[in-house]
């Protein structure tokens, strides 16, 4: 068995001949703006988490120092 099933060779049903584009209201734009997502940097920039990777940083640096000078 297959995880991913091969797609149906059936044709699908056609549209009717007089179909008007879709249309976007002003409402449903502030919607779309909110559910946008941010990207990597975004998330990297926000200060709980830079506050964190240094602090992991500096524990990094401390332990290493301790192991190259009294190890």
């Amino acid at each position: 068995m297959t995880p991913n099933p091969p797609a149906e060779l059936a044709e699908p049903p056609s549209a009717p001949a007089a179909t008007a584009p879709p249309t976007v209201t002003v409402a449903a734009l502030p919607e779309a703006r909110l559910t946008e997502q941010k990207g990597c940097l975004y998330a990297l920039s926000q200060p709980p988490l830079m506050f964190f990777l240094a602090f992991i940083a500096i524990l990094l640096a401390i332990t290493g120092a301790h192991d190259l000078f009294l190890g």
